[in-house]
């Protein structure tokens, strides 16, 4: 793939919560929107649950998030915070957006089990949904067209998450490292006791340092990575 066709991806991230994408993902998605890719966020709940923040509050706080990213941003309702349920409807409605949006990449969360297990299903249920807006005969999901994703990307919110299980890939953010702190600092509820801003930016500074570059974002690739020759790879990361 030539550099031109790497741009302009539309690229649709999914979060459980309406912290969930900036905190996650969100320096990796002002690498692209620097690139000119086209973005969407979809939010699977209002944060009801949350220790902190109104449902009121958490909304605003992601429609400033996506403001600062130039993105589209769009509400799911999965049963609510603290009570999404695993289901083939749940991924059917996912399914449904994809078919609807698109995308050319999706992000979703880490469906490792052990986080908030709002995290983990709706990874799953990204999961599946790639796959399911994918088949033609689905009463559940026409008229809406079938659509292929080219790539699902999971990203890690927790900071006790496990080695991905997919190929590791991490994404260098340290010229947008400043613009990653102003993203999250939209989630202002989200730090009254404790400071997430400072956990996500010191573990992108070790994986960073870990790596050979400043700060560093690690994603999973849900399947196999394809190149077209190993001298087209990007560089590999080196351990200090």
């Amino acid at each position: 793939m030539s550099a031109e066709e790497a741009k302009n991806k539309k690229i649709l991230a999914i979060g459980a919560h309406p912290d969930d994408i900036e905190f996650g993902c969100g320096g990796v998605l002002l690498q692209e929107k620097r690139r000119g890719s086209q973005l969407q966020m979809i939010v699977c709940s209002h944060g009801e649950s949350g220790t902190n923040g109104s449902p009121a509050e958490r909304e605003a706080e992601a429609r400033s998030g996506a403001k600062l990213l130039g993105a589209e941003l769009g509400f799911l309702d999965l049963g609510g915070d603290a009570q999404m349920q695993y289901s083939v409807e749940n991924a059917n409605m996912i399914a449904r957006k994809i078919r609807e949006i698109k995308p050319d990449i999706v992000l979703a969360p880490s469906a490792h089990e052990n986080q908030h297990p709002d995290h983990a299903v709706v990874g799953r249920l990204a999961r599946d949904a790639c796959r399911l807006a994918r088949y033609g005969n689905l009463d559940a999901l026409k008229p809406l067209p079938k659509h292929s994703v080219e790539s699902l990307y999971f990203f890690f919110i927790s900071s006790s998450d496990p080695q991905p299980t997919g190929s590791r890939i991490l994404v260098d953010v340290s010229e947008v490292i400043e613009e990653w702190g102003d993203l999250m600092s939209a989630h202002e509820s989200q730090m009254r006791t404790r400071n997430y801003l400072d956990l996500q930016i010191s573990k992108a500074r070790t994986l960073g340092l870990s790596s050979g570059t400043e700060y560093a974002v690690e994603l999973s690739s849900n399947d196999p990575l394809i190149a077209d020759s190993i001298s087209t790879l990007p560089r590999a990361a080196r351990s200090m």
